[in-house]
């Protein structure tokens, strides 16, 4: 494989045997190789915006600029890397935020290697099912009960969320609702009886009416208006 052809991998973390360790696994792979660290946000930030990265490993809680804004603010620039939050708690609410703010995943850092290894491909590959299973944990423990920390309060904010699903017709409700689960797109077409490809378009026109980045904000969507839940 060359070096084109491998993911790309920066790393985030405070500690730098954390990043040691990391690094030795991630390089172990022929498929991944890692380009770049950064010892906190901030950092992240500025070597990011010169270094070419698919997948960024981010640390939550950081010196000077913490995973959240980070990764929010990566979440800005163009052809974005994804990101996937590592965390040493189970039940983080700044991994929520982070994944509130455009991070694509979220992982505890004892996890196994195999699963670290997996996840990074699975985010890498924009794959349609919410991975890992703890982020679905996350989102059901936190999704409409933590405010996001960054957010200015504003009068009637639980109506404005709803107003998100004003422009969806009665279909995409029920694939939003669908994606929420975690399903596939496979998966979704089985239970609505329908192609494959109708289920992507209603996907994309998901993503262009809530303006959500990618399908785990979709996610993040479902479970902050009741959708994910009512199943």
């Amino acid at each position: 494989m060359t070096a084109a052809e491998r993911i790309r991998v920066f790393l985030v973390d405070d500690q730098q045997m954390v990043r040691g360790g990391f690094r030795m696994l991630v390089d172990s792979q022929p498929d991944l190789e890692v380009v770049g660290e950064a010892g906190d946000g901030a950092e992240a930030l500025e070597r990011l915006a010169v270094t070419r990265a698919d997948v960024v490993l981010m640390d939550v809680r950081m010196p000077r600029l913490d995973g959240v804004e980070a990764t929010r603010r990566l979440a800005e620039r163009p052809d974005a890397p994804r990101v996937l939050v590592l965390t040493t708690f189970d039940l983080d609410e700044y991994a929520f935020a982070a994944i509130r703010a455009g991070a694509a995943a979220f992982l505890l850092k004892d996890a196994a290697p195999e699963d670290l290894l997996g996840a990074i491909r699975t985010v890498h590959a924009g794959d349609s099912v919410v991975a890992p299973s703890t982020t679905r944990r996350l989102l059901e423990q936190f999704a409409a009960v933590v405010p996001d920390p960054h957010a200015e309060p504003r009068p009637g904010q639980g109506e404005a969320r709803d107003d998100r699903l004003a422009p969806l017709t009665e279909r995409e409700r029920e694939v939003l609702t669908l994606v929420g689960r975690g399903l596939s797109n496979t998966e979704i077409a089985a239970e609505l009886v329908v192609a494959e490809t109708t289920v992507k378009t209603h996907v994309g026109r998901l993503l262009a009416k809530t303006g959500s980045r990618d399908r785990v904000q979709l996610v993040v969507l479902a479970y902050e208006t009741g959708l994910a839940r009512t199943t």
